[in-house]
């Protein structure tokens, strides 16, 4: 029967060397003597004869320290409205790490009948709070362009960003201007993949206001809500063409000042534009 001692060496080699009528253990002994020699030469666990290595300068584990960058224009689209046509734009984009990273925003409008436009930049500052999503907080300044001339306004931004279940992507913001007046946005999206290469994008986006802006066509309560639905066709992950709609209405304060100034409260637009990512 076999020891169940594996480790066992002494056994081993007693039991290899049978003793032979006639002959003697200097055999056995010389082999016993070879294997406790080799036994006490070995190092105890944990110490190693391999030289020591300075730990500093080893490189990082894991390469969550290195630079990147990535910049979406989500949108560059011509939209066919029921009054004047306009070209329109949203885009997206940061630096920096896993953790920590400066952010920038824009989106606007040039109508193409008149000299009147709009356009909104923000500048963030975003760090990682949980998987998936983003604390920001920085600038926004919004600028409003016509023939005679347009106001601009700067805010405060704090805000978050990310991907909630199933795949939808979230924003919230809360904007407090240098005038002092309060508001805030929600936006959603979601991209459904028909094939890997035809995705139908839906998305949903409103603003809030506590203090009426007369200046700026803004009343308080809610301002407005604008859908939209688009179909892109990736013809490769850097470059998409589109076709799609847009709905917006506006409610409340914010519409009276719309219609004081002759302009409708509610828009239906056939869109068609390319989304493409640096």
């Amino acid at each position: 029967m076999l020891s169940t001692n594996q480790f066992s060496t002494v056994p081993a080699v007693e039991q290899s060397q049978p003793v032979l009528e006639g002959s003697t253990n200097e055999a056995s002994d010389v082999q016993v003597l070879e294997a406790d020699s080799a036994s006490q030469q070995l190092l105890p666990l944990g110490q190693s004869d391999v030289p020591e290595v300075n730990r500093d300068e080893w490189p990082e584990p894991v390469e969550d320290s290195q630079i990147f960058s990535y910049f979406l224009i989500d949108q560059l689209e011509y939209r066919l409205n029921e009054e004047e046509d306009t070209f329109n734009w949203n885009g997206i984009g940061w630096i920096g790490g896993d953790y920590q990273r400066l952010w920038i925003k824009t989106e606007g409008d040039v109508g193409l009948n008149s000299d009147d436009s709009e356009a909104e930049l923000q500048l963030l500052y975003g760090r990682l709070i949980a998987p998936f999503w983003d604390f920001q907080a920085g600038i926004r300044y919004d600028q409003v362009y016509s023939s005679e001339g347009g106001p601009g306004r700067a805010f405060g931004v704090v805000g978050v960003q990310g991907l909630a279940p199933n795949l939808f992507e979230i924003e919230g913001a809360l904007f407090v201007s240098q005038e002092g007046d309060v508001s805030a946005r929600f936006a959603a999206e979601y991209p459904l993949l028909l094939t890997q290469r035809l995705i139908l994008q839906p998305e949903f986006e409103t603003n809030i206001a506590i203090q009426q802006v007369e200046e700026f066509g803004v009343g308080s309560g809610l301002n407005d809500i604008e859908l939209s639905l688009r179909l892109r066709y990736e013809v490769n992950r850097r470059f998409a063409p589109y076709v799609g709609i847009n709905w917006t209405q506006k409610f409340g304060e914010t519409a009276n000042l719309a219609r004081e100034d002759g302009e409708e409260v509610s828009n239906f637009a056939v869109v068609g534009g390319v989304r493409f990512l640096f």
